[in-house]
Formats: structure tokens, sequence, C-alpha cells
């Protein structure tokens, strides 16, 4: 099956059937996965370390390439032909928030996409100031990023999709490296983005269970569970099979 063979919806943000993928070295990453996320949906991807949450990420904007199986995004088949205007609407946010942001000025990296996209200067400028505001960072525009915070650059990172308009924001492991108050912050500031459908990979459950509606389990390159968050991570047996833990202790009342 290619990607103009999945059934069309028009609530359907992302529309993954049979995927498979092997990385060069053999390595099974994805098996036969199959996934729906409605618009507006905030789901997260949890799992084990190398259960594929991440090379599913990197489907949903070319970055790898379906070889077996199809992926649609807003109805679009990721296909070379249609990547300009995927990449425009979905925003990936790498775990590193370094590995996005490598201007001199943080007003720079926010406008990079912007300006790729071909849109007049008085738009991106825009554009820009409004990413920055949306995550608290307006002050910031003329800042260096090596010398912000990790809490600091991960607001930057997420200004430089928000920048794109982009409808799909995929985030892998947003908390990660952040203090409880940068991580509180972090969840509050996402809260806000009721417009965007949110996928989410993450190890934080707390995140999880405070952020999102929606759980899917991913182990072994296969979808184990997929239901209610309140249901799935609630059941302590499923999560400890797959290498997960409820987010209270277990003591707790």
């Amino acid at each position: 099956m290619n990607g103009n063979e999945i059934p069309m919806n028009e609530d359907c943000a992302v529309a993954i059937e049979h995927l498979t993928f092997r990385y060069p070295d053999g390595r099974l990453a994805l098996d036969d996965v199959s996934l729906r996320v409605a618009r507006g949906e905030r789901v997260a991807l949890v799992g084990p370390n190398g259960s594929g949450k991440s090379t599913l990420m990197l489907h949903l904007n070319g970055i790898l390439g379906a070889r077996n199986g199809g992926v649609q995004v807003d109805g679009l088949p990721v296909q070379d032909a249609h990547l300009g205007a995927i990449r425009s609407r979905v925003g990936l946010v790498f775990q590193n928030p370094d590995d996005q942001l490598f201007s001199p000025r943080v007003e720079q990296d926010v406008a990079f996409g912007p300006l790729h996209m071909g849109l007049p200067e008085a738009e991106v400028h825009a554009r820009v100031d409004r990413a920055l505001a949306a995550v608290g960072m307006g002050d910031y525009a003329g800042r260096t990023s090596v010398h912000l915070s990790v809490g600091e650059k991960k607001r930057i990172a997420l200004a430089t999709v928000l920048s794109m308009d982009a409808d799909l924001l995929v985030l892998d492991e947003p908390s990660a490296g952040l203090d409880p108050r940068a991580r509180r912050d972090l969840i509050a500031l996402l809260r806000t983005f009721e417009d965007c459908t949110l996928l989410v990979s993450s190890h934080d459950m707390r995140l999880v269970w405070d952020l999102c509606a929606r759980v899917v389990v991913l182990d072994g390159g296969r979808i184990v569970a997929d239901g209610p968050t309140r249901d799935l991570l609630a059941d302590a047996d499923l999560m400890e099979r797959h290498g997960l833990e409820v987010p209270w202790p277990k003591n707790s009342g």
C-alpha cells in the first residue's frame, strides 16, 4: 500500500497505514504500524528506548521515507511532491534544542522557516514576533541561543516551528533536561496551543498525564496499546511490561 491508498478523513491530521521501516544496518524499527490522529487531538507516544517512537515521528515530515506502508498528513501523502507543504504544516521539535538552533541570534533561528517559505520580509518579521510572544520569549530576539538555559532554548525551538504556522506539533521528549519549574512552565505553555494537533514522545509520564488525553504505547516497533490516558497509565501491569512507570507512586491514593 502507498500513501495515496489511505482512505481519506477530513478530520484526520495524521493517517499511517501498515508502516514498516528498517534502518540500513537491518534493524527493524517499525513493524506494521497503523495509526490515526484526529485534528486537535493531543496524543502521547510512550515506550522504552528503541521502541520506534522517534523513527515514527521522523516519517511525519519526510526526514525518513516510507518504503513499506503509507503516511499522510492533512490528507497529503508524505512523498517528495508534497514535502514543502507538509513541512510547513508539521512542526518537529527535537529532544535536544541545540540540534535546532544554529544561527547567531534567536530571531534568525525563528525566521529561518518563513524565509525558506519565500514569504515577504514584513510577513517574516510578523511571524517571528508572534511566535516569540507565544512562547513568552518576546524580549529574546536579539539574544544568542548558546547563552540561554535549556528551558529557554526549548521555548525558542518551539517558536521556530510556530513561526511556520504549523498545524501539527511533534515534540520529542520535550521535558528532557528541564528542572521542575521549567517543566511546569512548558506544560502550561503547551496547554495554551488549543488550535494545534499535538503528538508527544515522552518518558515523562506526569507530563503525559497532564497534557495528553490519549496514549499510544510502542514496544519493539509495534503498537501494543492505544487508549485513554487515564486508563492506560493507571494500568501498572501494562506499564511494567513495557518498561514504563505509572505517573504517581504506587502507594499513593
